[in-house]
């Protein structure tokens, strides 16, 4: 196997670096040999983004991440429950305009009020959620929310931040290990799979506005009222003050101040 990586940025020029610097860079906690002309930008979201991690190798870990998950996890087989969530995802799915991706919309059996999506386009709903929402628009809240991760490449982003900024040499030396991906635990909670499969990072305020803010842009594309989201957002957090917060606000930093930045965006769209 070589010692040199080529990290294809999608559409940048491809930098060839050795592991060894790489992991050196890493060591000492510096960017500038990593992060030099590997940022992207990014049409939704209207910035750049900084990305050491290319789609090809993004797609092999969803895709592996996903079926890992199903294996470990128990598929629903409520057949409402089912219809549900792939009427509702496949409205979203065409909606964003998304179509590169092989959408997948699987119910967990699973009594957390959680829901989760991998970069590929894969989302899974935990039945605990579909038991808190009362109607389809607002499941529309949360399957639009998880496309409004996929659409802002939040996950390749946060990979790329961490690889960058020397938190965890092993997910770079993974990442960038072009003989197999191990680990998948570790993958799975870089990548926003679920809170009982690997270990879930919670994802930054500002990716958490910038999906809410896509998502209500890919429910109104599809159809349906986005100020349902603003009732799903302020029952989540009713149940947060009530006792332990659901999990789906455990990794979701949320307050008033997103609710009100997201009120703002639909006021401002139209949208109300």
């Amino acid at each position: 196997m070589s010692d040199t990586v080529e990290v294809d940025t999608s559409g940048l020029p491809v930098v060839h670096m050795s592991r060894r610097d790489i992991l050196m860079g890493l060591a000492v906690g510096t960017v500038v040999p990593l992060t030099a002309g590997c940022t992207a930008h990014n049409p939704a979201l209207g910035r750049s983004q900084l990305m050491l991690v290319s789609d090809a190798q993004i797609a092999q870990l969803s895709q592996q991440t996903w079926q890992q998950a199903l294996q470990q996890e128990r598929v629903s087989t409520n057949a409402n429950h089912r219809r549900q969530v792939n009427r509702v995802g496949q409205r979203i799915a065409t909606g964003s305009g998304m179509t590169q991706h092989d959408w997948e919309f699987v119910v967990l059996d699973n009594n957390q009020v959680n829901a989760w999506v991998l970069p590929n386009g894969k989302v899974a709903i935990y039945s605990g959620m579909l038991d808190v929402i009362d109607n389809d628009d607002q499941l529309a809240t949360v399957i639009g929310h998880e496309a409004g991760h996929v659409a802002g490449r939040h996950a390749q982003e946060r990979a790329s931040q961490q690889m960058a900024a020397g938190v965890g040499a092993g997910i770079a030396a993974i990442a960038l290990d072009q003989g197999g991906v191990d680990n998948a635990g570790m993958w799975a909670g870089v990548l926003g799979a679920g809170l009982t499969f690997g270990v879930l990072l919670p994802y930054s305020r500002r990716h958490e506005y910038e999906a809410d803010r896509l998502g209500t842009d890919f429910m109104a594309q599809a159809n349906y009222r986005p100020s349902e989201s603003l009732t799903f957002w302020n029952n989540m957090m009713a149940r947060g003050n009530a006792g332990a917060p659901p999990a789906f606000l455990s990794t979701h930093p949320s307050d008033a101040q997103r609710v009100q930045a997201l009120q703002s965006h639909i006021r401002s769209s139209g949208y109300a």
